[in-house]
């Protein structure tokens, strides 16, 4: 099974899911779900974590979580392992509670709303999920940490971290007034719900953030990938390691980027630019082709096979 790439620094943010083993539960009854929370407060002191939102379904949990050390990996092995046990321990049972590796999107969280995106995403779930009667306010779903940022902050869990997300909705302090007005913009938040499309970034991909955000990330993990790892997320950060490639090339010879299509398909120095990119990035030959305006694969490949035996 393809694999996404752990990306750890320090200050990431990310959105984690993780589900139950077989889809089955981790969360049998209010003790699970006081001991889960428990559990997370003991990894935000041993791992220095903050976290901006979590929610706790049936057989799944959201967690938004910045990580001001750098290490999720090691945070969030000791979280679930730890809970794992203790579930197990508690109702007697042994085995795999969790379903193999948890997601982790990484999350833009300089203020440019994607915080407030994955943290909205996590507070709605009970919503989405029908958890909640039409009547019932957001605060009445009793795991999440909604309730948390309505609360006055010597009462509120000290790893919980409430003014970025408040910040992002406009709140400048956490005031009683601000924690009411948060409430206001979240309940009219969920009259929204309906729009099939609102969520699209939070289902797929590996990364919640701009195309400048996303393609800083890529060239972190140039050197880092292989072949166990996603394809998508190896085809991205090919793909940002070729127009590095490409952009110093072109510098070099003194083109301008429509010479591309405009010199032959032989031509010695597109020919050569087209080793380059095979040799160093995870370009298909037919995907080199088509960028450098090489013909087809098949030609391609000829014209690389007589550069070679020339080279020799």
């Amino acid at each position: 099974m393809p694999r996404q790439i752990r990306m750890e620094y320090p200050g990431a943010v990310y959105h984690v899911l993780s589900r139950g083993d077989r889809k089955g539960p981790i969360f049998l009854d209010d003790g699970d779900g006081h001991d889960f929370i428990k559990t997370l407060a003991e990894a935000c002191q041993k791992t220095g974590f903050e976290i901006h939102g979590y929610c706790l379904m049936k057989n799944h949990f959201h967690l938004v979580v910045e990580t001001p050390e750098g290490n999720l990996v090691a945070g969030m092995r000791w979280l679930m392992s730890t809970y794992a046990n203790r579930f197990n321990h508690r109702h007697e049972l042994c085995g795999h509670v969790f379903s193999g590796r948890y997601k982790a999107l990484v999350v833009e969280a300089n203020g440019s709303g994607y915080l407030r995106t994955v943290c909205d995403y996590t507070h709605l779930n009970p919503v989405r999920a029908k958890v909640l009667s039409g009547r019932s306010r957001l605060l009445e779903y009793p795991w999440s940490s909604f309730g948390g940022y309505l609360t006055e902050p010597r009462h509120r869990a000290k790893w919980l971290r409430v003014d970025r997300l408040l910040g992002e909705h406009g709140i400048a302090q956490d005031t009683a007034e601000g924690r009411r007005e948060f409430e206001r913009r979240m309940e009219r938040r969920r009259a929204e719900e309906g729009d099939p499309n609102q969520w699209k970034g939070m289902r797929r991909g590996w990364c919640v953030g701009s195309p400048q955000f996303k393609q800083a990330l890529l060239e972190r993990l140039h050197g880092k990938l292989g072949p166990g790892h996603a394809g998508q997320i190896r085809q991205e950060a090919g793909g940002v390691r070729a127009e590095a490639i490409i952009a110093k090339e072109l510098r070099r010879l003194g083109w301008k980027e429509g010479e591309l299509s405009q010199r032959a398909k032989s031509d010695p120095g597109k020919v050569g630019l087209a080793a380059q990119l095979r040799e160093e990035t995870t370009l298909t030959i037919g995907q080199i082709a088509q960028r450098l305006h090489l013909g087809t694969r098949n030609t391609l490949s000829t014209n690389l096979q007589e550069r070679k035996g020339t080279n020799e």
